[in-house]
């Protein structure tokens, strides 16, 4: 009698050994109707966004002080009950309208640019061959951008999804028109991210909507090991400026919390703004009057002129045009002025090389650079 007991006890244990094991839910995550939650995407560095999966290959998509997304697969039906608030995007998405320029070197990365058939930049705009090319070949097509798109053309190419900059918080009735139109619109806030591979971490967001979440984990090690080669580099103390001169006349710089200070940081520098910020927004740039950039960055080691809103500068006396203050720099007084290309915004996939420009200039190894180039 015992012996056949311990027989079942032992047979139960092996029953129960061989059942899957089902995770504990995260603690915030949400429950959606119908749908049994399976884990969350993990994330290094982005903070913007997060994606939990769900049972049957369903994901939502939570981007912070913006909107949810329910990716719903190709042949699977919407959950009935869900929140009004969610946005559902239905796979597949192979008709996107891409306006938020920063997101297509991440598209391109995961070769999915044929997802993309509209554009909201010209083929004039782009730095990125093969967006140029497939504009070329009409295999994208520009809409119109962000403020003014072909509404008409958006509706007879049968768009699927806007992809949207923050810029288009300045033209709510533009996204309202796109959403009467039965096209969801989803918002890059990629800029927002504190952390320089934060903005390329967004990779694993986008490759959520087409299928290519492998490719996107294997891209994004491949620049986080640039960082690693940095991160126990001994800091040279020399302080940068980034900065470029508006058209009224004013500079605009980078916040002290903004990617591009915490690129020059992990590069090996100190950002000569070490407490700035817009106390009236949240935005991760700071105008300011040429006397107060004056007065903050005339002793900085170095200056990086942002050719990626302004035009490239084609040496230091284009500088000295535009205010004869800048003579009196340190910066420019012992030959220590660069200027980035106009790729620089675009280039959200490679992010690593940029921080290694920086951190080549810092330290006196200028050849081979991608971003950033010496002003004579």
């Amino acid at each position: 009698m015992v012996k056949h007991f311990l027989s079942f006890v032992l047979c139960l244990m092996l029953l129960l050994c061989a059942l899957p094991a089902f995770a504990e839910p995260a603690a915030d995550a949400l429950e959606l109707p119908g749908l049994m939650w399976e884990s969350r995407m993990n994330l290094i560095y982005a903070t913007g966004f997060s994606v939990d999966y769900y049972e049957g290959g369903y994901a939502l998509i939570d981007v912070k002080d913006s909107a949810q997304y329910l990716v719903v697969p190709e042949g699977m039906p919407v959950p009935e009950g869900l929140d009004a608030g969610i946005r559902v995007l239905q796979q597949p998405l192979d008709k996107i309208y891409l306006a938020a320029t920063s997101a297509m070197a991440l598209f391109d990365r995961l070769d999915a640019l044929s997802s993309i058939r509209l554009v909201g930049t010209a083929a004039s705009g782009w730095y990125i061959d093969n967006a140029v090319a497939a504009i070329e070949n009409g295999d994208m097509l520009f809409s119109g951008k962000y403020s003014e798109p072909d509404y008409e053309l958006m509706i007879n190419e049968g768009c699927d999804l806007a992809i949207e900059s923050t810029m288009i918080q300045h033209s709510p009735k533009v996204q309202e028109m796109i959403e009467l139109l039965g096209i969801p619109v989803f918002i890059d806030r990629s800029s927002y991210e504190n952390h320089p591979l934060g903005r390329t971490e967004w990779i694993k967001l986008y490759s959520v909507l087409v299928d290519k979440e492998e490719q996107a984990e294997e891209f994004f090690a491949t620049q986080a090991a640039i960082i690693e080669e940095l991160k126990d580099f001994e800091n040279t103390e020399k302080t940068v400026a980034f900065f470029y001169i508006s058209s009224d006349g004013t500079v605009n710089v980078r916040a002290s919390w903004d990617y591009i200070a915490s690129m020059i940081e992990i590069a090996g520098g100190r950002y000569i703004f070490q407490d700035l910020s817009d106390p009236e927004s949240n935005r991760s740039t700071v105008s300011m009057t040429l006397e107060q950039f004056y007065a903050a960055a005339v002793n900085a080691d170095y200056l990086i002129y942002n050719a990626a809103i302004d035009n490239p500068l084609p040496n230091v006396d284009a500088l000295l045009a535009k205010s004869n203050l800048f003579a009196d720099f340190k910066a420019v007084k012992e030959g220590n002025v660069w200027c980035t290309g106009k790729y620089l915004y675009q280039a959200t996939d490679i992010v690593g090389s940029l921080i290694t420009d920086i951190h080549h200039m810092l330290t006196g190894e200028e050849e081979g650079m991608n971003f950033i180039y010496k002003l004579d």
